[in-house]
C-alpha cells in the first residue's frame, strides 16, 4: 500500500475506519491484531499501535482486558430539543418532550449557594466571589443518563424571592423565562454556544462513556434587557445525541 503525505498511522486508521463504517468490520468484531495490521499495511508496530489508539479515541473500538480490541456498537443518535423561544405550557424544552407518551424521561437536581468563580462571574456580569445559586441536573431517558447540566443564577437577583430555588416553590421546574417573569424580570434573549471536547472523567462515569469520548457542551445564557440572569453548561454525549434547534422565523 502506497502512502501519501499523510502520516502512515492516520492512513491506516482511515482505512480501518472505512471498514467499520461500511460494515466490513461489524460491531463486536475483533480488530485485526497489531501483527496483522503491520503485515497487511507494511508498517511498523509503532504505526499499528498509533492507528488503534486513534480509533479508540474516536470511540469506534474498545479494548477488552485479556481479549483484544473490538468494534463498538454504533448507537443511532437521538434528538435533544433546544429552543430559541418559550415553549407552550410554560416548561423547559426537555420537560415538554417528556410529556410525549412515547418518551420516558426523568430528571433529578440539587441546588446550593456558592461563590461565583472568575469564569462564571464574567458570564453573569458579576464580581468573582459574588453569591450565586448553583443547580446541577441529571437527565435520563428510558433509564439511561442522557444529559448533564449545571446552571448559575445571581442571588442578588433571585435571593429572598419565591424563585430562589429553580426546582422548588410554586414555579419550580417551569424554566428560567417563567420564573424570572414572576419577579418582574422579563427575559428577552438567550444565547447558546455549542462546542465539543473530550469528556471529563467524572462526566463520562455518569454518562456511560469511556476515556476519550467526545461530549457536546452547550453554554447557554439568558438575558433581560442585556443583563445576564442565568447561565448554564449543558453536557451531552456526542456519539448518542444531537442537539436539535427550534428557532422562530421573524
Amino acid at each position: 500500500m502506497t502512502f501519501g503525505e499523510q502520516p502512515a498511522y492516520l492512513r491506516v486508521a482511515s482505512d480501518l475506519r472505512r471498514k467499520i463504517v461500511d460494515g466490513r468490520l461489524p460491531p463486536h468484531t475483533r480488530l485485526p491484531s497489531q501483527a496483522r495490521i503491520r503485515e497487511e499495511y507494511g508498517v511498523s508496530d509503532t504505526v499499528a499501535l498509533e492507528a488503534r489508539k486513534v480509533l479508540m479515541a474516536e470511540g469506534l473500538v474498545e479494548g477488552r482486558s485479556g481479549s483484544g480490541t473490538y468494534v463498538r456498537e454504533r448507537p443511532v443518535p437521538r434528538r435533544v430539543a433546544r429552543s430559541g423561544f418559550r415553549p407552550e405550557r410554560g416548561a423547559t424544552p426537555f420537560r415538554q418532550e417528556q410529556a410525549d407518551a412515547s418518551v420516558h424521561g426523568t430528571w433529578e437536581s440539587s441546588s446550593e449557594q456558592t461563590e461565583a468563580d472568575a469564569a462564571i462571574a464574567e458570564r453573569l456580569g458579576l464580581e468573582p466571589g459574588d453569591r450565586v445559586m448553583c443547580t446541577r441536573y441529571l437527565f435520563r431517558e428510558a433509564g439511561e443518563t442522557m444529559m448533564l447540566s449545571t446552571s448559575w443564577e445571581p442571588l442578588a437577583l433571585t435571593g429572598r424571592t419565591p424563585v430562589m430555588l429553580p426546582e422548588e416553590g410554586p414555579l419550580g421546574g417551569m424554566g428560567v423565562v417563567e420564573r424570572m417573569r414572576a419577579i418582574d424580570v422579563i427575559v428577552d434573549n438567550v444565547t447558546e454556544e455549542v462546542g465539543a471536547r473530550p469528556g471529563l472523567a467524572e462526566e463520562l462515569a455518569v454518562l456511560g462513556g469511556v476515556p476519550g469520548h467526545v461530549v457536546l457542551v452547550i453554554r447557554r445564557t439568558y438575558f433581560a434587557s442585556g443583563r445576564p440572569v442565568e447561565t448554564a453548561d449543558v453536557v451531552i454525549p456526542a456519539d448518542r445525541y444531537r442537539a436539535a434547534y427550534h428557532l422562530p422565523v421573524k
